[in-house]
């Protein structure tokens, strides 16, 4: 069973790329603990071929 959340956040990478924000609905088949926007990242880092460093989570929740 997939958990949804709603997510936004910002990429920051080297040149020419730059800073990208993101936001939307992720799904993961396991939940993030609370409060936890270091594992936060850490998903989404996976999944952008990048350092969770690369990543500041302004808003992560879950959907009901």
């Amino acid at each position: 069973m997939s958990i949804k959340y709603y997510t936004h956040f910002v990429l920051n990478l080297p040149m020419p790329t730059g800073v990208n924000s993101f936001f939307g609905v992720v799904e993961l088949n396991r939940a993030v603990t609370h409060g936890d926007s270091k594992q936060a990242a850490a998903v989404l880092a996976k999944n952008f071929d990048c350092q969770s460093k690369d990543i500041t989570i302004l808003q992560w929740g879950r959907l009901h």
